[in-house]
């Protein structure tokens, strides 16, 4: 019973850690603030023993430097407000409206019949037409703009709180560690969606929110990680090793992107939340200590992409 209550103890911590990201990221843009006018107010004083140019130079790079806040809303307008409500218009909005106009246009001649069975053929065709000359390209847009903002507003956070990043030794190094990253990602989340199909009732989605619990948390928290030096199979390890904590962390943000029945949606939900949890996990005290056990999940994906990775670039196996 101890043990369980340690369990139940740490993922509540998780919990709440993760949800603290909501309140930091209004509050970090102003003590990275003050904190850039103390350095500004030392180069100053510094520069009046050496060359001004100097001094500007430095405050109009500090002055360049994204805003966390910023950053932040830049990336709600783009997956909330143009992406996700461009979604919702086109089906709530546009659609019944050029049904409306179409089914009224043939009931003046009795065809309501013919209108319907028309209309079951243009739908479609108007929704695929849409998809494709709209939301396929923005979706591409958005992930690839997400990227470049996700990694600013980890890279703000984590200099104001731990300082320059302690990156890996060599750019290969880092490139493969990537690289290597994605593929276990992508084979995680297939992973989560293969056991959702488990025949077993309640069974099956409490497996598949596990996982997603763990890659969430992963993805939280590896912007941070990399930033420290740590190397992929220290991070997965370290999830594993911890997972009670790691499994509430992720807790909020599964539940949130699994509400929504679209794909798309979802990932819109995530893209909109996915901030406030990059600034938790790098303010986050993870828990540990708690289990006695590992949970490895990660093994398997781990396996099958050292496989992937020898028989198509003979790359050497990466353990975990």
């Amino acid at each position: 019973m101890e043990h369980f209550k340690d369990v139940f103890s740490a993922g509540f911590h998780g919990i709440l850690d993760s949800l603290r990201g909501f309140v930091l990221i209004f509050t970090l843009d102003r003590q990275i603030e003050l904190q850039r006018s103390r350095m500004r107010e030392n180069k100053s004083k510094h520069a009046r023993h050496s060359q001004s140019s100097s001094s500007s130079g430095t405050k109009d790079k500090l002055d360049r430097e994204p805003r966390i806040l910023h950053r932040t809303l830049q990336c709600s307008l783009l997956n909330g407000g143009v992406f996700c409500l461009s979604i919702f218009a086109f089906n709530g909005i546009v659609l019944p409206f050029i049904e409306a106009l179409f089914t009224f246009s043939f009931s003046f001649g009795g065809q309501l019949s013919v209108a319907k069975w028309l209309w079951s053929w243009m739908a479609p065709v108007l929704s695929a037409t849409f998809s494709t000359l709209w939301i396929l390209p923005l979706f591409v847009l958005s992930k690839f703009v997400n990227c470049f903002w996700f990694q600013d507003i980890a890279d703000a956070a984590y200099k104001y709180s731990r300082g320059r990043p302690q990156l890996l030794s060599s750019i290969s190094k880092m490139i493969a560690d990537m690289l290597f990253s994605m593929v276990i990602q992508a084979l995680f989340l297939v992973q989560a969606m293969l056991v959702g199909l488990v025949p077993i009732a309640v069974f099956n989605g409490l497996l598949s929110m596990l996982h997603l619990c763990l890659l969430y948390s992963l993805y939280s928290f590896e912007y941070r990680w990399f930033n420290e030096g740590w190397e992929l199979p220290k991070r997965l390890t370290y999830i594993e090793n911890h997972w009670p904590y790691f499994v509430g962390f992720g807790l909020p943000l599964a539940v949130l992107t699994s509400l929504p029945t679209s794909t798309l949606v979802s990932g819109c939900v995530f893209s909109v939340l996915f901030p406030f949890f990059i600034i938790a996990g790098n303010e986050a005290q993870p828990m540990t200590g708690v289990g006695n056990y590992s949970l490895r999940l990660f093994s398997p994906v781990v396996g099958l992409a050292n496989h992937l990775f020898n028989r198509t670039i003979g790359r050497p196996r990466v353990a975990q």
